[in-house]
C-alpha cells in the first residue's frame, strides 16, 4: 500500500466524519468501524467494516480483515461513543454499561487489536471530551468514561513509544447528531443552545471539521514529538470561573 492506513470508529457522522474527511485529504487510506452503514455516509474512497466496538468478537475480526486487506494500520482513532442522561443515583446498571462498554471498552478493544499490527511512527488518538476535565450536571456515566480514557492514553504511550505514540483529544460542545440530541430532549432547545454558546469563550460551539482537522494534525509526521498528552479543543470552556472585573 502507497498510502498509509487510518482506521475511524463511528466515522460516519459527526466528528469521525470530519476526522475521516481530513485524513483523506491529507492522504491517508481511511477505514470506517460503525454499527452499520446506514446510519450515516461513509466519504467516497472510504472502506466500512460493521463492527459493534463493544464486542470483542466483533473487533478481533474486523482488525483480522484489515490485516488481511490492508497488511497495518498506521492511525487508530477510537471515536465511537454514546451518552446517558442521569446521576449517579437515576442512571439505571444498564445504562451504566452501555456507556462504559462503549466509551471504555470498545477503545481498549480496539487499540488491543490494532497495535499489533502498527509500524513505528504509528499513533492511536482517542476522542475524550472536555468533560474528562470538568462535567455538567447529570452526565455522570459520560463524564467518568471521558475520564479513564486519559488513562488508557497514559498507559498506551508508555506501554508501546517510541513505536506507537498515543493521544487524546478532548472537545468541547461540537456541532453533531449527539449534541442536536440533547437539544431535542431541551425544553427550551433555542434557550439551552445559546447557554452553550455563551459557555465558551469564543461565544459559540465547535464545529466537526475543527476537531477533525486537530485529529488529522496530530496523525501527521509534524507531530512526532507530542505523545502521551491530553490537548483540548474546546473554545475556552470550562476556563472562566466568573467574578467581576471591578
Amino acid at each position: 500500500m502507497s498510502k498509509k492506513i487510518a482506521v475511524v470508529t463511528g466515522g460516519s457522522t459527526g466528528i469521525g466524519l470530519a476526522a475521516v474527511n481530513c485524513l483523506a485529504a491529507g492522504g491517508f487510506m481511511t477505514v470506517v468501524l460503525g454499527l452499520n452503514e446506514g446510519s450515516g455516509s461513509t466519504p467516497a474512497g472510504a472502506k466500512f467494516y460493521p463492527c459493534d466496538v463493544s464486542n470483542g468478537v466483533d473487533v478481533a475480526a474486523v482488525f483480522s480483515s484489515i490485516k488481511d486487506e490492508f497488511g497495518q494500520v498506521d492511525v487508530l482513532v477510537n471515536n465511537a461513543g454514546v451518552l446517558s442522561y442521569g446521576n449517579a443515583v437515576e442512571l439505571s446498571e444498564n445504562e451504566w454499561d452501555h456507556v462504559m462498554a462503549v466509551n471504555v471498552k470498545g477503545p481498549w478493544l480496539c487499540a488491543k487489536y490494532a497495535i499489533p499490527l502498527m509500524p513505528q511512527g504509528s499513533v492511536v488518538i482517542n476522542v475524550a471530551s472536555v468533560q474528562s476535565f470538568v462535567a455538567q450536571p447529570f452526565v455522570a456515566a459520560y463524564a467518568t468514561s471521558k475520564s479513564a480514557i486519559l488513562g488508557l492514553t497514559r498507559s498506551i504511550a508508555i506501554d508501546f513509544s517510541p513505536r506507537v505514540r498515543c493521544v487524546a483529544v478532548c472537545p468541547g460542545s461540537i456541532d453533531t447528531p449527539m449534541l442536536q440530541g440533547a437539544l431535542e430532549q431541551a425544553s427550551d432547545p433555542q434557550a439551552m443552545m445559546e447557554e452553550l454558546n455563551q459557555s465558551h469563550l469564543s461565544g459559540r460551539i465547535g464545529q466537526p471539521e475543527e476537531v477533525g482537522e486537530l485529529i488529522a494534525f496530530l496523525a501527521s509526521d509534524k507531530c512526532t514529538f507530542i505523545n502521551g498528552q491530553a490537548i483540548r479543543v474546546d473554545g475556552g470552556l470550562g476556563v472562566n470561573i466568573g467574578g467581576s472585573k471591578n
